[in-house]
């Protein structure tokens, strides 16, 4: 039945596509092609948020199935809750960083604007078409037409070498990933006779091998695009390549297209068993501790946080495992709490992350660097890109009050409570996680301390730094309303989490109503440490405020600090992110095998010295190019079918239909 819901969502999906095409039709009008593409992007948002609220609160489920004359296609769309959450996350995130882009773009002024707006606008409607397509042939692809236009938005600036590598990267990795999800829809199709999810929801009686291989199948190839670890060596090379907003939209919201991959896979296979669960955790753990400790040891801004997009998707994955050990075995709080913690948790990495990617950009326009070690002081003319930059570092360290403590602790809480039964492998998992999340958050504290305060503390470190500007406010209220929301769901989580029961509900196959008696007693809990995080932090605002006023009468004078037995100190002799990093990168210098270049300074009166440090990608180094380096021998000694001869490629072409004839007749 074609129901009001999904004619909203539709026309939703049709006026952000629309407003893509219009912008390319006035590709010679810069800021008119911005403007048509911007509110295209928006209004359609907009639209689209009211079906997603609504089947979101209500548990819902509204469809349209269409046929297809494509064998095994169908035009089948579906809103349940599971949906509902993502495109609640994919659309507030897309008005945020369209209106953002509408400025943002404008920097760069001797490119042709529209090719982005429509490639950002095609990449909102297919992330929003991934998450309803109930339909093999139909998500596979919306799949492709998000990969692609993704894309062509990491290689907008492809006069560059660097972006083009990043761009080739992304896409090998990409379609590797999507030749898995192919081999999994097939088998799929075959046991079900049909590619439309709801006949994968009712097999009862598939193999558990089979079940199995879908899964591995699955976690490789929506893994590749959530950026687990090893499959994640096109994160860090293609968010920092494309523009901010869009690195925004990509790590905020995009790579969590790859998670509900997973969480749908796994709504379609019964009674999964609890090795699962275990490989889930573990995969996350790695990806966690991983990507912190790399982006520990990064110099640009936005590489390192990319990195930390593989972290947060490791703190995701560890909650899903803790959801399916939950469900195998029958602890119904414990799957509670690890799905209702790893949902939270792609709602709020998709606000903080997008804050924080956005704060970069305010960054990278106003210096014109992200090399961290350039910037310095910029706090003092970027008020507020530094305070709202300072609440997603926050956020992200998992700090209450704001909201990723609230998801950080719904997982802790599931662990614990896994910790003190006793069943022997629910307290191993339990400690595995417990302890990969404090140490994923004493690094992550660590990393976002250099970060703030080589960038915005300090004094300039280069010409870069100096004399910059705060950033317009179409691009600061964006970064505003993502700072606003990451503090009202830290204060007001337990809204937030009745939000998410219906679900968390479906992904766990509990009642809602379960779902809500167990975790309101957590909420409970989080209201009383959020207010008293909130009040600690109201006292300290107050008594600033007061010794400002106290002292607003005394005289101000500018002096240097203690020199340390230099004679003439400079703005050199601060701490750069390496050396604050340093102690931590050489404890783990065995995972991080960072190369540094040292010339040591000599003779009492030295006339220079230098020291040069980086890490390289070593899943990229030490796994990926020593497979393709035997690949490409392997088929390099094919090389002599590819003649240069048309009639020898028609007669391959004509044994393969004859192969294909006689083993379909066979």
């Amino acid at each position: 039945m074609f129901y009001y819901s999904i004619k909203i969502f539709l026309v939703g999906v049709f006026l952000i596509f629309f407003g893509g095409i219009l912008s390319l039709l006035f590709w010679r009008k810069q800021k008119l092609s911005i403007l048509v593409g911007t509110l295209g992007a928006v209004s359609g948002s907009i639209l689209g948020l009211i079906p997603a609220i609504k089947v979101l609160l209500s548990g819902g489920k509204e469809s349209l199935y269409i046929a297809w004359s494509i064998p095994f296609g169908a035009f089948f769309v579906e809103i349940d809750a599971i949906s509902a959450f993502f495109l609640l996350c994919i659309f507030i995130l897309s008005i945020i960083t369209a209106i953002y882009g509408s400025r943002y773009l404008l920097e760069y002024k001797n490119k042709s604007l529209a090719k982005a707006i429509f490639f950002f606008n095609v990449l909102i409607s297919s992330m929003a078409m991934v998450v309803v397509s109930a339909n093999g042939m139909l998500f596979l692809i919306c799949w492709e037409i998000m990969s692609i236009a993704s894309f062509f938005l990491v290689t907008f600036e492809d006069e560059h070498k660097h972006v083009r590598q990043a761009g080739i990267v992304y896409l090998i990795a990409t379609h590797i990933g999507t030749a898995f999800l192919l081999v999994m829809f097939i088998l799929l199709g075959r046991e079900s006779n049909s590619l439309d999810f709801d006949k994968f929801a009712a097999i009862k009686l598939l193999p558990s091998s089979m079940a199995s291989i879908i899964f591995i199948l699955s976690l490789v190839g929506f893994g590749t695009k959530a950026g687990l670890v090893p499959f994640h060596i096109w994160l860090p090379e293609a968010h920092p390549a494309a523009p901010s907003h869009v690195s925004a939209l990509m790590s905020g919201v995009m790579i969590k297209t790859g998670i509900y991959g997973i969480i749908r896979v796994l709504t379609f296979l019964p009674n999964p068993p609890l090795w699962w669960g275990w490989l889930l955790i573990i995969v996350g753990a790695v990806s966690g501790v991983i990507g912190v400790l790399f982006a520990l040891a990064q110099h640009d801004i936005k590489r390192l946080l990319a990195y930390h997009s593989v972290e947060n998707i490791g703190i995701i994955t560890m909650g899903l495992g803790l959801g399916v050990v939950g469900i195998n075995s029958g602890s119904q709080i414990l799957a509670i709490l690890g799905f209702g913690g790893a949902i939270l948790h792609i709602l709020n990495h998709a606000l903080f992350k997008g804050l924080l990617f956005l704060g970069a950009g305010s960054v990278v326009s106003a210096a014109g660097t992200r090399e961290i070690d350039e910037l310095g002081g910029l706090g003092k003319n970027m008020f507020v890109t530094s305070v709202t930059f300072l609440i997603g570092a926050v956020a992200i360290c998992g700090i209450p009050p704001l909201n990723g403590f609230i998801s950080e602790f719904l997982i802790y809480t599931g662990s614990f409570k896994g910790l003190i039964t006793k069943q022997l492998d629910l307290a191993a998992v339990s400690i595995i996680i417990i302890g990969s999340l404090a140490l994923i958050g004493g690094l992550a504290l660590a990393c976002f301390t250099k970060v703030y305060g080589i960038v915005f503390l300090g004094e300039p470190r280069s010409k870069h730094a100096m004399n910059v500007q705060e950033s317009s406010m179409i691009m600061l209220v964006p970064m505003i309303i993502l700072a606003a929301l990451c503090v009202f769901i830290g204060l007001f989580s337990s809204i937030t989490i009745n939000w998410l029961k219906q679900c968390i509900s479906q992904i766990a196959g509990i009642g809602p109503d379960v779902v809500s008696s167990q975790i309101l007693p957590l909420s409970n809990i989080l209201i009383k440490v959020s207010f008293a995080a909130f009040c600690l932090f109201a006292a300290i605002a107050i008594l600033l405020f007061i010794r400002k006023k106290m002292l607003s009468a005394e005289k101000v004078s500018i002096a240097p600090t203690w020199d340390c037995g230099y004679a003439k100190p400079d703005a050199r002799m601060q701490y750069t992110a390496s050396s604050f990093a340093q102690p931590l990168v050489d404890t783990f210098k065995m995972i991080l095998r960072t190369r540094k270049i040292t010339e040591p300074i000599k003779d009492l009166f030295p006339v220079e010295g230098q020291f040069e440090s980086s890490t390289p990608e070593v899943s990229r180094d030490y796994l990926f190019n020593p497979i393709f380096r035997v690949i490409y021998l392997l088929l390099g000694r094919l090389r002599w079918l590819q003649g240069g001869n048309i009639q020898l490629y028609i007669l391959y072409i004509a044994l393969t239909l004859i192969a294909l004839i006689i083993w379909k007749l066979r």
